[in-house]
């Protein structure tokens, strides 16, 4: 009897674990279809999720407005100024000395004359925003006369924070997109996560360049100059006006040139017009003869 019971429990043993064997088998095999199944499905959805997070960026750009620290007021100064001088070349000798002073340069330099009765001149100055004011106050003191005066300030802080937002945006976009990048295995998904990567990085450059030129601006201020010199010209009396003897000489010359010239000319003309002259000369004292007869004709009668 003991040997019975010992024999079923053997057999039911061993079939316990032939079940046990079989379920896990089964479950191994599922788990590794399951398991290629998600790596293929997840190789063809690098694409989507690039663009979902494209999409999502930009959503999330355009409604949730990131909090930033607002960096000081940035304005863009630009002055125009009209002078009149006494002494042009001075005057823009020493401009350009308080230039040099207050740390600014010349981006354009042109000058003109009308005559020689006036001078003018126009120049284009850049000088740091913080010496903006003194540099005004000094150029205007090497006037004789300020005709013209203009000044504009021009408020970019709100523009400059918006491109700085954004170009944190397009920062965590461009390193997102790195990181599809290394984990795409097909050509198609790489051409496509690369393209979307380059036009990015193209808005990042665009954004960078205008963030570069207003700080430019605020950093320089842009002061357009215009200089005129009117002069009073006087008529400069000059040794040889007051040279007498030679003026004397001179004159006296000229006299006895124009009667050498005289003579000439009448020798020229008797001797050229001999001929005629004689003619005439006969032709008178014929007539003077026949009047004078008939005068005396007349007396006696």
């Amino acid at each position: 009897m003991k040997k019975v019971v010992r024999l079923i429990t053997l057999i039911s043993l061993i079939l316990f674990l032939a079940a046990c064997s079989s379920n896990s088998k089964s479950e191994e095999a599922k788990m590794s279809s399951d398991s290629s199944a998600g790596l293929d499905s997840g190789q063809v959805g690098i694409v989507e999720k690039s663009q979902n997070f494209l999409d999502n960026n930009t959503k999330q750009e355009e409604a949730a407005p990131t909090e930033l620290e607002v960096p000081n007021q940035m304005v863009i100064y630009q002055a125009d100024l009209q002078l009149r001088v006494k002494r042009f070349e001075k005057t823009l000798q020493k401009l350009e000395e308080q230039i040099v002073k207050y740390g600014g340069y010349i981006s354009e330099s042109n000058v003109s004359k009308d005559g020689i009765e006036q001078v003018s001149g126009r120049i284009t100055v850049r000088i740091p925003q913080k010496n903006f004011q003194a540099f005004m106050h000094d150029a205007e003191g090497q006037a004789a006369e300020v005709l013209q005066r203009n000044i504009t300030g021009t408020d970019v802080t709100e523009e400059y924070v918006d491109l700085d937002s954004r170009l944190k945006s397009k920062r965590v976009v461009e390193e997102r997109l790195t990181s599809f990048m290394q984990s795409a295995l097909k050509t198609e998904d790489l051409l496509k996560i690369s393209a979307d990567l380059a036009a990015v990085q193209e808005e990042i450059e665009r954004i960078q360049g205008r963030m570069k030129y207003l700080e430019n601006q605020t950093s320089l201020s842009t002061i357009h100059i215009s200089l005129f010199e009117n002069k009073v010209i006087v008529p400069n009396l000059e040794d040889k006006d007051f040279n007498t003897w030679d003026k004397t000489k001179k004159q006296f010359m000229n006299s006895i040139n124009m009667l050498l010239a005289a003579i000439s000319g009448l020798v020229v003309f008797l001797v050229g017009n001999l001929p005629i002259l004689v003619i005439l000369a006969l032709a008178a004292v014929f007539i003077y003869l026949f009047i004078k007869k008939v005068l005396k004709r007349n007396g006696n009668q």
